[in-house]
């Protein structure tokens, strides 16, 4: 890319360049938005891990500790996740009043059986009126603080939703949409649909449209926008273990040259996994349980270089910062990046079946509320 990118506008907010972390639960908590804002020079939008409308306005313990933003973050971006129009206004409406954060975004994008099976995350859009008050509530709600959303193209193939949810979004005063280029019945197989990124910039011109998928690289990025028209990327499964990407699409977004310079060494990667697994310790308040949480990333970091399968295994399960980093230490840690460290990882597993409630499926325009259970999950996931 020879030419830079336009900045990305949400409300009052530049985002620039227009590149946003997508809110992951267990991932996504304050140290890796930190680890992310570092390598982008604090450029970006990096949106907390979901937070539960009815847990927040319950001041759920785990759900105040999640929204609590490091002092630099800025703009301060929270994604909340309801079924009940009122619970996610009232929500919202803490957000405003409390000043808890910049920006609101909307969770209808969750494809997991534990979310669709009370009629929430990507089952949500389905019922069109729901969504649209769910949406009037939370606008409404927000006091000038800029609302946007995240959703997939629909239920499955025979039930797409995200056309009229686009309509919707902007009838309802949302700033901004992001879509996921899959179905809930694709989770996270197959190839993500840029093509219908493309077909939601053309029905929705008036507001700002991300896409979301399949972006393991700059050069995909990049070549995201060229093909879809779309005014911004949203980053999820390609920065597990990588969150040096968004110094790379930094570069790429602002002309700087061709895009994949970000290709550190071994040496290089134990380096931030330190720091990583040093920042969850010190937000927990207590090392050990830093370094545990931690070791989920441990696969995702070591992915393509030459690092042994006893000694992985040996890496998730470190219980200290000492250990984690004698055993990095044991590692051929002058390997340059390798050829196999690129493309997919987390999630890959499709299914066929979407999990959703009795007779979901029966009326779209049913505006009922799922039950109370829908939103009863603490928030993180």
């Amino acid at each position: 890319m020879t030419e830079s990118v336009p900045p990305l506008q949400i409300g009052p907010h530049t985002v620039d360049p227009p590149v946003v972390l997508a809110p992951m639960a267990g991932i996504t908590n304050a140290p890796f938005r930190t680890l992310c804002r570092e390598f982008s020079g604090g450029r970006g939008l990096f949106v907390s891990e979901m937070i539960t409308s009815r847990a927040l306005v319950e001041r759920n313990d785990k759900t105040m500790r999640l929204v609590h933003f490091d002092a630099a973050e800025k703009p301060r971006s929270i994604q909340l996740y309801g079924v009940d129009p009122d619970t996610v206004g009232r929500a919202v409406r803490m957000i405003a009043d409390e000043d808890l954060a910049d920006h609101v975004d909307l969770n209808f994008g969750c494809p997991v059986p534990k979310v669709t099976r009370r009629g929430g995350g990507s089952a949500l859009p389905y019922k069109r009126p729901l969504l649209r008050a769910i949406l009037r509530a939370a606008v409404g709600n927000a006091g000038g603080l800029p609302v946007t959303m995240k959703m997939r193209k629909g239920i499955d193939d025979d039930h797409l939703t995200y056309l009229d949810a686009g309509r919707i979004a902007v009838d309802e005063g949302v700033a901004a949409i992001a879509l996921h280029g899959r179905t809930a019945a694709q989770h996270y197989g197959g190839a993500a649909d840029w093509h219908a990124i493309a077909r939601l910039k053309e029905a929705v011109p008036e507001i700002p449209v991300l896409g979301n998928g399949d972006i393991w690289s700059a050069d995909d990025a990049v070549r995201m926008l060229r093909e879809t028209g779309c005014d911004g990327v949203v980053v999820g499964r390609g920065c597990l273990g990588r969150p040096w990407l968004f110094g790379d699409l930094v570069a790429a977004f602002d002309g700087r040259g061709p895009a994949g310079y970000a290709r550190p060494s071994l040496r290089e990667v134990a380096d931030v996994m330190l720091r990583h697994a040093a920042l969850l310790g010190e937000w927990l308040d207590d090392e050990p349980r830093g370094v545990i949480d931690f070791r989920k990333h441990v696969a995702w970091y070591t992915k393509g270089f030459s690092v042994g399968s006893q000694a992985r295994r040996r890496l998730a399960v470190a219980a200290s910062l000492a250990e984690l980093a004698a055993l990095l230490g044991e590692l051929d840690l002058d390997q340059p990046w390798p050829d196999g460290a690129d493309g997919p990882r987390g999630r890959t597993s499709g299914r066929s079946r979407v999990v959703l409630p009795d007779g979901w499926l029966a009326d779209p325009q049913d505006a009922t509320v799922p039950g109370r259970e829908a939103e009863h999950d603490t928030s993180g996931g």
